[in-house]
């Protein structure tokens, strides 16, 4: 993959003001028969959203990260993972490439959607990169303040919403989290999905600002309606931030509960949410076992693997409500073998196979769109 040359809407204007020229997808396959996403993966604007099913959105940042940074790196790298991944998903079928479900005929037909396909197709759009994310640190080399910076995104984030297509954000740290999910706030009742190590429900304290574990309690401070944290671990949270989410009545499953029954415990973290009108999907990468993902900034043992939390997000992926997804922490400089990159690759590949399904109990038919 490399750099696009810069992308014109439908109009003759240029969106790289928000967001920075897609790369060029390919796939490194030469056999014909191989589609890779990177077949599949078209340039994107904000003109031409309802073409697509969801769309790739790069966030470059890692400058709120407790620990150890690396993950404004991702973006590239999980791009060029996926490129070279196949479409076909074995249960699923192909990912489609086609921006509306075709009929028994060979025929597409209009795809309603409301936060995103379904049909048994999803088009697979690349806006590029925030483009705010992209530029030199401020005056004397200082870095931006993370709450400018959170800002700044959350402007770009909130013209994404309420177009018929899923944002899948690919991180950057977990500060944008706040980012990406509080303009659904403006737009109805919100419940967050995490799958994650940690709460991220610290204090956002005078004098040093919000951080990579700050997202949740600044969403709860903005109307945040629920909260349900999957693999979240044993000795890695302290308990006033157990309190505080419990007092709120947010709910976490360990990863023994998912090993036991991971449906199970899926739709439990599900129900937990109510019936809110819509649900935003988080993945911290540290959610999985060191073993499988030593590319974070805070990797420990005792995480789910690899198999359970693709299972997990596929049943999650089929239901309507989803309204947007993210994939955070990922740490390139900090990988070994490129297995964390990968591991983040691909829980973006199962996510979209089966937001592309046609799930008849599940209708994508709600109240936030339009």
């Amino acid at each position: 993959m490399r750099d696009g040359d810069g992308v014109a809407a439908s109009d003759g204007t240029d969106t790289a003001g928000e967001f920075s020229p897609p790369p060029e997808w390919s796939g490194p396959s030469a056999d014909p028969n191989d589609e890779q996403f990177g077949d599949a993966v078209e340039p994107a604007t904000l003109d031409d959203l309802d073409e697509f099913g969801a769309v790739i959105v790069g966030e470059p940042y890692d400058g709120a990260v407790i620990g150890r940074r690396g993950a404004a790196e991702a973006p590239a790298a999980i791009r060029e993972s996926l490129a070279a991944a196949k479409t076909h998903h074995v249960d699923q079928g192909p990912i489609s490439v086609a921006g509306d479900p075709a009929d028994e005929d060979g025929e597409n037909v209009p795809n309603e959607r409301v936060h995103g396909p379904t049909g048994p197709g999803v088009g697979l759009g690349d806006l590029g990169d925030v483009a705010a994310l992209r530029t030199d640190s401020g005056a004397n080399g200082d870095e931006p303040a993370v709450a400018a910076v959170q800002e700044q995104v959350r402007a770009v984030t909130a013209d994404l919403y309420g177009r018929g297509v899923v944002p899948v954000f690919l991180g950057g740290d977990n500060s944008l989290t706040y980012s990406n999910a509080a303009p659904l706030l403006e737009r109805g009742s919100l419940g967050v999905l995490s799958f994650d190590a940690h709460l991220d429900c610290r204090e956002v304290r005078e004098g040093v600002g919000p951080t990579s574990g700050t997202p949740y309690r600044q969403l709860f401070a903005d109307g945040l309606d629920e909260l349900a944290v999957v693999g979240a671990r044993n000795f890695e949270t302290s308990t006033a931030y157990h309190d505080f989410l419990h007092e709120r009545g947010g709910r976490v499953f360990a990863p023994a509960e998912v090993a036991d029954d991971p449906i199970d415990v899926m739709d439990d973290a599900i129900a937990s949410l109510g019936d809110v009108d819509a649900i935003y999907v988080s993945v911290d990468v540290d959610v999985l076992d060191a073993a499988a993902a030593p590319g974070v900034s805070a990797p420990t043992p005792g995480g789910l693997s690899t198999r359970e939390l693709y299972r997990l997000l596929e049943h999650v992926a089929t239901h309507g409500r989803v309204a947007g997804f993210e994939v955070v922490e990922c740490a390139p400089p900090l990988d070994e073998s490129g297995r964390t990159v990968d591991a983040a690759a691909r829980a973006v590949a199962h996510f979209l196979a089966s937001l592309a399904a046609p799930k008849g109990r599940h209708s994508r038919r709600g109240a936030l769109d339009g």
